[in-house]
């Protein structure tokens, strides 16, 4: 990378020759989040990181337009043909977003599921890694050491309830969950991000290790993840943030990201962070 400066201002000029980082994602055909969340947090590890590489971006849909189980289900049937898309594209790593359409198959259904995609990759000729939002979230949550959450979801309650039901089976306490009940996929990714910011003052976060801001790759909450760690005085992630974490490491790049919250903070590198800290973030007093 070059630095060139003129009329007072300066121009970043990419070195041409550093390598280009597929990052692939199966979508549903209604998320308008996840394609603007993740290629936010990668960009802003580009720049902090210029020398790891250039990020682009590639996308396979899935068609759902209600986040009801019948549709969740009938989309998750079309996934595999979006690997077998993305394995066309060379990606080099795969992400299935979408949360609740795997909690909702049920207990542990993310690990069949990152198994049948990654499979169809090889049958492809690829060998990206594939994980899926759903495992990341409480992969990531564990790794971290987190023992216990409260949650935001813009899910109906039934929904929410499965998700909630979801993580407990992962060995994950939910304190408390609130349920938006927002049923049109489109109306989730309209929403303002600053509007969780009151939605967390009716959150119970008494006896949680963290708070997963928004449990839904649709449900718009990178832009605020930070005032609401100051506001809660807690670790506060999302399932894009914790999606994006468990990309890294499978690309084998360190797991961090400015503006991201801790999660995606160098203090959350090792292992552990959080564990028998009590949602006390590690580096602070």
């Amino acid at each position: 990378m070059s630095r060139q400066a003129g009329a007072g201002s300066v121009v970043i000029e990419m070195n041409p020759h550093l390598p280009s980082i597929r990052i692939g994602q199966i979508v549903p055909s209604s998320n308008t989040t996840m394609e603007t969340e993740i290629p936010a947090i990668f960009a802003a590890r580009e720049r902090a990181f210029p020398e790891d590489g250039r990020f682009t971006f590639h996308s396979s849909r899935m068609r759902m337009k209600r986040v009801v189980k019948s549709e969740l289900e009938a989309m998750d049937r079309d996934s595999l043909r979006c690997a077998a898309e993305l394995a066309d594209a060379a990606v080099d790593v795969v992400g299935y977003a979408c949360l609740v359409a795997i909690m909702s198959m049920g207990h542990g259904y993310h690990r069949g599921s990152e198994a049948r995609l990654g499979q169809r990759m090889k049958e492809e000729g690829s060998e990206a890694p594939v994980i899926t939002s759903a495992g990341a979230l409480v992969d990531e949550l564990r790794l971290a050491g987190v023992r216990s959450v409260s949650l935001v979801t813009p899910y109906i309650q039934p929904l929410t309830d499965l998700v909630a039901d979801y993580i407990r089976h992962e060995g994950i306490q939910v304190i408390d969950a609130i349920a938006l009940c927002i049923a049109d996929n489109l109306a989730v990714g309209r929403r303002d991000p600053a509007a969780l910011l009151s939605e967390v003052e009716r959150l119970n976060t008494r006896g949680a290790d963290a708070v997963v801001l928004s449990a839904c790759v649709q449900m718009p909450s990178l832009a605020v993840i930070p005032r609401a760690e100051d506001r809660l005085g807690l670790p506060v992630t999302s399932a894009a943030v914790c999606t994006a974490r468990a990309m890294m490491r499978a690309i084998r790049l360190e797991p961090v990201a400015p503006d991201a919250g801790y999660f995606l903070s160098g203090a959350n590198v090792a292992a552990s962070s959080l564990a028998g800290r009590g949602g006390v973030m590690a580096g602070s007093p």
